[in-house]
């Protein structure tokens, strides 16, 4: 009984630890957090004036529409004292979380990496490097290619002085702006992790490379459906997100098809 009672101390007492543990690394990833995003706020002086690091994103993230807007004029506006201010917290926030979020990605798996064999950890380790590279190349594909696209089909609909009826030209609040590009950046960002997903499901035998083949129809459809539903209503953007997903199936078919060889 005495014994029994001793095990279930030290069950207790590891629990206890692990928790603490998880409580440590949590807290670092927060402290992170909240340090680069007041770091983003502060303002620098650069050449004869002073900006911030969140304000230097902003020109980042503008620069495919100001390219545009360059060559017929424009500008873009808030409308509301505080909007300024709260766009630039909103830059601060997504800078923050996507500096310390491969921190974090890094402090999950030292936590959850000790409880797994070598073998669960040999599967898992591929794809916590693989979803920040992912995460990249679809930011890249969105702030070189849909982007651009996007905003000259937009853009397209203005009426200039030239021609009939009154001018209707584009002002762009900065607010909207910055709501439609993270929009984009998180919906291509996340479906990127399509190869990652199918190919967890094609290691643990929850499906197989007959099943994906065979269901390819089914991709390709729910492709043009979630595009739908995360990108804004414009054919454009919403072909520029299915192809790549379809793409992205066919390529985990390919890496399933080794998967399963190395398994033979």
């Amino acid at each position: 009984m005495a014994e029994k009672e001793d095990d279930f101390l030290s069950k207790k007492m590891s629990i206890l630890d692990h928790l603490a543990e998880l409580r440590t690394r949590l807290i670092y990833s927060f402290i992170l957090f909240i340090l680069v995003f007041f770091i983003s706020l502060i303002k620098f002086k650069i050449s004869d004036f002073h900006i911030s690091i969140a304000q230097l994103i902003y020109i980042f993230l503008q620069q495919p529409l100001a390219d545009i807007l360059d060559e017929r004029g424009g500008r873009m506006i808030f409308t509301a004292l505080h909007e300024g201010f709260f766009t630039q917290i909103k830059v601060g926030f997504y800078i923050a979380l996507f500096v310390s979020l491969p921190i974090i990605l890094v402090q999950i798996w030292k936590y959850i990496s000790p409880g797994l064999y070598k073998n669960e950890r040999k599967i898992f380790l591929p794809f916590m490097i693989a979803t920040p590279f992912l995460f990249l190349l679809s930011f890249l594909m969105v702030y070189y290619i849909v982007m651009p696209l996007a905003w000259q089909f937009f853009l397209s609909f203005e009426l200039t002085s030239n021609q009939i009826g009154l001018p209707i030209e584009v002002e762009p609040r900065i607010s909207e702006y910055l709501a439609l590009v993270m929009r984009l950046i998180l919906a291509f960002g996340i479906c990127f992790q399509l190869p990652i997903l199918i190919l967890l499901l094609v290691k643990v035998g929850i499906v197989d490379v007959k099943w994906l083949s065979k269901n390819r129809k089914y991709c390709i459809l729910f492709s043009f459906i979630i595009a739908a539903i995360l990108t804004p209503p414009d054919v454009i953007s919403q072909f520029l997100l299915a192809l790549p997903l379809i793409l992205l199936y066919e390529i985990s078919i390919v890496l399933a098809r080794f998967i399963k060889k190395e398994k033979k």
